[in-house]
């Protein structure tokens, strides 16, 4: 049911086909309530109107979640004992599978010989999750998280504008180690910048994504991984891939600040200094770096040889206004304003603006960003959950490359 609020909330019309069994888990009711439409499980009712070869031919997409080891095997095979089977023999829309099982019948080499035909016929098979199963069990076998499903899914119908362009997207947030147990971190937890690899790869981008500390798995089709921890880190690596990157996103959340000399040994109390003080020292402003890299290049003019990439730099701002009083004219300045100075400050060609706190920007929350020019000129407006984020602030990338964007 999550799975179906997600579309349904996103404007995309679902029609539901349940098998005859996953009325023994939800009733027929509530499908209807959420769908908006009346549902069928066998190809006898509403005989006349064929409704599995109507909907084969109408819809775009098609997802079977969760796929059980029997459903895949009867697809496999070519079964039509039900509405839902008789409906995948018909559509020619790509079509996605969410297998869920206990870890053993996903294992079995039958399931396995099921799942290869599937895809050898170029349906596309997700592999399951691993946790929790029915009963006490835990394993492979854990149907993925709704929102992993639909943009799987989405991905296989969202246009391929993109395809040759080569992406850099940097997530997740810094560590700066104070001694071999303890950091200076922040509260990113990656999410935007995994939606934003993602939503690129999706368009056919090549991606790398540069990854700090993050809270959600990275295995990503289309998106290759390079973990870093420090800024120092990030620095290096995002340097290294720019100049033959078309793209840079910045969406990580670096640490300003690290220690001017990290202990080798654990910090211990001490009751004769209950305090501790520690000497900060800045990091580099990577973002404002790469813009300012890609500006020598150009002034070097060795176009042809494509150093003067990349050509659209993206930066994310995490901001807070000011308690009142905190300005001269004792009002005290909002996210934008704070967003406005930062961007002409960098010179991204994009920067996007998001208010974090506690229920805002950072975590498994909804986001919304106001995306600024290089002059601090409002081009764009998202909000949404992390994915409508990723695909809004991607189209603004497409555009600032010159190529189609989403229907």
């Amino acid at each position: 049911m999550g799975l179906l609020r997600l579309l349904s909330e996103a404007g995309h019309d679902v029609h539901v086909v349940p098998t005859p069994a996953a009325l023994e888990f939800v009733g027929r009711a509530t499908w209807e309530s959420l769908a908006g439409h009346p549902i069928h499980t066998d190809v006898f009712t509403g005989a006349a109107e064929t409704e599995h070869v109507h909907l084969g031919r109408s819809v775009d997409l098609a997802i079977v979640a969760p796929a059980t080891a029997n459903l895949l095997a009867r697809a496999a095979t070519g079964q039509a004992d039900d509405l839902l089977t008789a409906t995948l023999l018909t559509v020619t829309c790509p079509v996605l599978f969410s297998p869920a099982m206990h870890t053993e019948m996903w294992r079995h080499p039958a399931t396995q010989a099921n799942v290869a035909t599937l895809r050898s016929r170029g349906a596309f098979v997700l592999d399951p999750a691993s946790g929790r199963l029915a009963g006490a069990d835990s394993g492979q076998g854990r149907l993925p998280e709704a929102a992993d499903i639909a943009a799987a899914a989405l991905a296989l119908v969202a246009p391929r504008d993109l395809v040759g362009v080569r992406a850099v997207v940097t997530a997740g947030g810094t560590r700066e180690p104070l001694d071999p147990v303890r950091f200076l971190g922040n509260r990113s937890s990656g999410r935007q910048g995994r939606a934003v690899a993602a939503a690129l790869a999706a368009r056919g981008a090549d991606v790398t994504l540069v990854a700090a500390h993050v809270e959600v798995p990275l295995d990503l089709p289309g998106v290759t991984v390079e973990r870093v921890s420090t800024a120092l880190e990030l620095e290096r690596a995002v340097r290294a891939l720019a100049p033959t990157a078309d793209v840079v996103v910045m969406s990580a959340a670096v640490a300003d600040y690290r220690v001017a000399e990290v202990s080798s040994a654990k910090i211990k109390k001490s009751a004769d200094s209950p305090g501790l003080t520690l000497e900060l020292v800045e990091n580099p402003d990577i973002l404002a770096g790469l813009v300012r890299d890609r500006a020598l290049r150009r002034e070097s003019g060795d176009a042809e040889s494509g150093s003067t990439r990349p050509s659209v730099v993206v930066g994310f701002a995490a901001e807070t206004g000011d308690a009142a009083g905190d300005t001269a004219d004792g009002g005290g300045a909002t996210v934008l304003d704070h967003g406005r100075a930062k961007a002409r400050r960098k010179g991204a060609d994009l920067l996007a603006v998001n208010a974090v706190g506690e229920r805002a920007g950072f975590g498994d929350v909804p986001n919304a960003v106001t995306v600024l020019d290089a002059a601090g000129e409002v081009v764009g407006e998202v909000a949404g959950s992390k994915d409508d984020v990723a695909h809004g602030l991607v189209d603004l990338v497409a555009a600032r490359l010159g190529v189609g964007g989403r229907d």
